[in-house]
């Protein structure tokens, strides 16, 4: 696949999980695999307090970790959210920025952005902004934004290096990058990482942890740090597509099967844009 090909595959997947109107879980193409959405961002770091505090179907239990949890986000900040999808970590940041801030998603896909809309004014929400774009071409100006937030987004987009290069530019000198996204610890079989379905379940995408750092520290940042790092559980991101994906690799040993629920980490890294 090529990089045009990849983002109509990551977009008509979305799609499908925005227009279910509820979990991601039964759909094919999601990055979660049988476990409700709560119970996901439970066990990936969120509060009962913070699931509870954000429109009803705003949750679609597609993160990895809880970006907002670490990103010492200030009332009156203004805040960017890169694939924000239904609203879950740009509502749970509006909360902390209050009415003298603003947060600002930014997605691809036409039906996470209409969703989204639709869950702000839902809450009530006037700080909160929706707009469509690519996180290597955001819609938003040079040195704007205090804090950028994004969960487990990155990963799927093929050139990395573009995006954190794009978030250096928005930022504020002094500002603030704070992302929880999946990494590999080893490679994967090329059986899934060439595979279609392995990339639309957030696997084939994910790039090594060095590589993924290094791509953080060439667009500019400096005191790039790995706050936390844990396995991710097959539970949560073996979906459908993952599975079709290993059902459709003959080549694939028993020892590759095995090993491969420990190929993916999820990490929260922080890093600030120099003064």
């Amino acid at each position: 696949m090529n990089d045009s090909e990849i983002k109509v595959l990551v977009k008509e997947s979305y799609g499908k999980i925005a227009r279910t109107g509820g979990s991601c879980c039964p759909t094919k193409g999601s990055c979660c695999g049988t476990l409700p959405p709560e119970e996901i961002s439970k066990n990936i770091g969120y509060s009962e307090e913070e699931m509870n505090a954000v429109p009803q179907g705003a949750n679609l239990g597609l993160g990895c970790g809880n970006p907002i949890a670490l990103a010492s986000i200030k009332e009156g900040e203004t805040v960017l959210d890169l694939g924000s999808g239904a609203g879950f970590d740009s509502f749970l940041a509006a909360n902390r920025v209050g009415p003298t801030g603003k947060v600002i998603g930014v997605d691809m896909t036409p039906e996470m952005i209409n969703r989204a809309r639709e869950n702000a004014d839902k809450g009530s929400y006037s700080n909160v902004q929706f707009v469509p774009g690519e996180l290597e071409d955001l819609p938003v100006d040079d040195n704007s934004m205090d804090a950028v937030i994004s969960n487990c987004v990155i990963n799927l987009v093929p050139d990395k290096k573009k995006v954190f290069k794009e978030v250096f530019r928005v930022l504020k000198p002094g500002g603030r990058l704070m992302v929880s996204d999946l990494v590999l610890r080893q490679k994967l079989p090329l059986s899934i990482e060439n595979s279609i379905e392995g990339y639309v379940g957030c696997i084939s995408g994910a790039v090594m942890k060095d590589v993924y750092l290094d791509a953080i520290g060439s667009a500019g940042f400096g005191d790039v740090e790995v706050i936390e790092e844990s396995p991710f559980s097959l539970d949560f991101f073996v979906s459908d597509s993952t599975d079709q994906a290993i059902d459709q690799s003959p080549k694939m040993s028993a020892e590759e099967v095995n090993g491969f629920a420990d190929s993916v980490s999820s990490i929260k890294v922080r890093a600030i844009k120099p003064r």
